[in-house]
């Protein structure tokens, strides 16, 4: 049902949203690709990561292959090569065990959906009998994440012991748990099945008939090829020995962990399933098992889909948020490394670092998620329908389960509306209701509480009244009231001739209810026409709801340069910070009572929710909450990026990627790029882009500029981004950027002033604190969570 519903929201918004997808990915060039240069330097120069190996090709030729920093500082330092051989950690699942097993399968010398027991009998015991070969590569096998290591036990033989005393943790079958045990077992199976050691199966029947000569479980030390130290462990350095404790303990050979390669060798392997399991005259894997192996396996019902041991991804494309969450594969390793394989535009990316050298402090996620970004931009946007042709197999997967994928965690938060249901509606029961509500007014199954509302038994839904973007949150204009084809009942704008309900509207209404998702940003007029509405229900003496939505980008962080009180607007209803931290209930109580409303309020309040948790964390599938925020990612940037907005700069609005970019004709991309990166600012990166807009700012004009790619959304402090865009828009631009005309985003006319003057964007962000103190202290007392 779920599915369902979620596939219903997905067509809605592909029916509506800008049309400006590119029908041919883009053909990569090594100069696209010179980003990736100083994006990984300044990692390295942040101390996240003491070196890299990143490659990037094609099935026919190599793209871009450089080695970046040190491999290790002690005793001396020690350049970085391309030939570098790396702990790969848990590439090691996909590399070789993944392969070696679906070999077996492909010599019918074992069948996936058959028990492990069926080849191993004594794993039976403790209620694994069921456990399938697909459930263990699947992830769904419900065996714990690892074996105990409180213990001092060692040896390979002692490891094969404790996964026969291992119980599941759940059902096999019923919940996605990524385990390394999984793999441990599949490792040993190859044994068991092939008479031979994982490590010398491997070696003989995938990586010499490849020719990768520098890939192998318990590399020599004293090969030509160098290897990268990890970490010390237990007073010694890792280097040449695996890093995982448990593989360490099983004498470094195990189906999860233990494998050492090159980025060479990691190519040779990515371009051979490019090419349908097979490279050079040599054959790995049938054709089938590489397709059947990168599409969704996971049991049927299932939202969490996995390939055979690998993840499943968008392809690489600039709008890649916006796509299915299929059609390319990867993996990512703990020691830093990553395989990411694309078959929809036939590229592959191969990233290789130490990150947890010296003491396993280091952070190579920016790093990856930045380089893919890169790919992605030089790449262009994509469709589902483009995808969809590339692999029929997935197609055919969509057909034959009736429904889009979604993948996110079983839902953990309950929202006011789940609450209400949950009540069967019996605050409202004898009530006349209005609802005031759009696209993002849905429970847990994806119903709309319009039609929940007007189902109920003892409720009068008599009419709805829809805010700026209208009742399907797909139009940019002015708004005329209408009549909503499902329930027939009157659409009441509130962006149309009137923002605020009248009195005429709320005739025979005994009270109102909103429930629409807010963005978390100052300046969103949602919260305005909540206000209003609030305003309007206490001036005829009625009741007024509102079922609490989480705040999307974390309701637990404050930032950025307070409203003046002469500033409030239709855009901004009251004086806050363009971060405030708060959840549409918790926003309500503040207007009702700070700006003296005196409304008879109720928040009906989620369950579940934590304040730290950011949109993707609550389990509640993303609806795009207006037209030009179509990702967890634009609403991360909108903050900052927005505060620019209303000078003569384009934000993406018009294009696939609104408030990722950052344009106009005469702006220098390169320039601005570099002026951007020099500033260090936390949490982002920036790479010159060219784009288009089909509307708002500069409508079919070509645009330069920059893509800002969110690489740690923690760090990111979005009002400083966007104070920081200003000062170097400003400081190279002073007669073409007309800087006074933010000053209605930024909301006071001494900081904008300053960024005139030439103040650092750092030192003005610390003259915010004073005002943040204060907001911050009056806020508590209205927070619910």
């Amino acid at each position: 049902m779920k599915l369902l519903a979620a596939l219903v929201w997905l067509l809605l918004f592909l029916s509506w949203r800008t049309e400006a997808f590119a029908q041919n990915p883009g053909q990569l060039e090594m100069a696209d690709l010179d980003p990736i240069g100083a994006l990984t330097q300044r990692e390295i120069q942040l101390g996240r990561i003491p070196g890299a190996v990143i490659l990037v090709g094609n099935p026919t030729k190599i793209l871009y292959r450089k080695a970046f920093g040190l491999s290790a500082w002690k005793p001396e330092p020690r350049p970085m090569t391309v030939d570098t051989r790396f702990d790969l950690a848990s590439l090691t699942k996909v590399v070789a065990t993944t392969t070696a097993i679906l070999q077996l399968a492909d010599q019918q010398k074992l069948r996936l959906d058959d028990p492990v027991a069926r080849y191993w009998p004594e794993f039976g015991k403790n209620h694994k009998e069921s456990i399938t070969i697909r459930q263990l590569l699947t992830h769904y096998s419900g065996l714990r994440a690892d074996l105990d290591l409180t213990t001092g036990w060692s040896g390979y033989p002692a490891a094969i012991g404790l996964i026969l005393a291992e119980n599941p943790f759940v059902q096999p079958g019923s919940q996605y748990l990524y385990s390394d045990i999984n793999f441990e077992i599949l490792g040993e199976l190859v044994q068991r099945i092939s008479g031979m050691p994982l490590d010398i199966y491997c070696a003989k029947y995938i990586f010499q008939p490849l020719g990768m000569k520098n890939t192998d479980f318990k590399p020599s030390r004293s090969s030509a090829s160098p290897i990268a130290p990890t970490e010390y462990m237990e007073g010694k350095l890792r280097w040449g020995e695996v890093h995982d404790p448990t593989a360490y303990r099983m004498e470094g050979v195990s189906g999860h962990a233990g494998l050492f390669s090159t980025a060479d060798d990691l190519a040779i392997f990515a371009r051979m399933l490019l090419k349908g399991g097979s490279t050079k005259g040599v054959r790995i894997l049938n054709r089938s098992t590489v397709e059947q192996m990168t599409r969704p396996q996971s049991p049927p019902g299932m939202t969490e889909l996995r390939g055979l041991g690998w993840a499943l991804a968008a392809p690489f494309a600039t709008n890649r948020e916006q796509l299915l969450p299929l059609g390319a594969y990867g993996h990512l390793g703990y020691t830093g490394t990553l395989l990411w394989i694309d078959p929809v535009t036939h590229t592959f990316v191969i990233i290789l670092s130490n990150r947890v050298y010296p003491h396993g402090k280091g952070n190579a996620n920016p790093l990856r998620k930045g380089i893919l970004a890169i790919v992605s931009d030089a790449l262009g946007p994509q469709t589902n329908e483009k995808i969809l042709a590339a692999r029929p197999a997935i197609a055919a997967y969509l057909q034959r389960t009736a429904a889009y994928p979604v993948i996110h965690p079983a839902t953990q938060v309950a929202t006011g509306l789940d609450i209400l249901e949950a009540q069967n509606f019996a605050p409202l029961k004898g009530l006349r209701i209005g609802i005031i509500t759009n696209q993002t007014g849905v429970d847990a199954d994806g119903n709309r509480g319009v039609d929940l509302l007007y189902r109920a038994r003892g409720v009068s839904l008599t009419k709805i009244f829809s805010p700026e973007h209208g009742l399907q949150g797909n139009r940019d204009e002015k708004i005329s009231s209408g009549k909503d084809p499902f329930t027939g009942l009157t659409v009441y704008s509130l962006y149309g001739e009137t923002r605020r309900p009248t009195d005429e509207m709320l005739q025979d209404t005994d009270a109102l209810v909103f429930d629409i998702q807010d963005v978390g940003a100052r300046f969103y007029t949602y919260a305005t026409t909540l206000a209003y509405a609030m305003e309007a229900a206490a001036r005829r003496g009625i009741d007024f709801y509102v079922l609490d939505r989480p705040d999307p980008i974390g309701a637990d962080v404050v930032q950025g340069p307070m409203l003046e009180a002469t500033m409030t607007s239709f855009t901004t209803y009251f004086p806050l910070p363009v971060r405030h931290g708060m959840t549409i209930g918790e926003l309500a109580e503040l207007f009702n009572r700070e700006g003296k409303i005196g409304v008879k309020l109720h928040v009906i309040k989620m369950r579940g929710y934590r304040r730290q948790d950011w949109y993707d964390e609550t389990g509640i599938p993303w609806i795009p909450p207006s037209p030009n925020l179509r990702t967890l990612t634009e609403a991360t940037l909108y903050p900052g990026v927005a505060l620019v907005e209303g000078a003569n700069v384009s934000v993406g609005r018009g294009t696939d990627t609104p408030f990722e970019l950052l344009g106009a004709p005469w702006i220098n991309g390169r320039k601005l790029a570099d002026d951007l990166n020099r500033r260090e600012i936390a949490g982002v990166f920036f790479i010159p882009a060219d784009f288009t807009p089909d509307t708002h700012r500069y409508p079919h004009q070509f645009c330069h500029g920059v893509r800002i790619l969110l690489l740690d959304r923690h760090e990111l402090n979005s009002p400083l981004l966007g104070m920081e865009l200003a000062s170097a828009l400003h400081q190279l631009y002073p007669k073409q950027f007309h800087t006074q005309e933010i000053l209605g985003m930024v909301g006071s006319p001494s900081w904008v002033q300053a960024i005139i003057d030439g103040q650092d964007p750092k030192s003005i962000a610390s003259q915010w604190s004073s005002g943040l103190k204060d907001f911050s202290a009056s806020r508590k007392r209205f927070l619910l969570y």
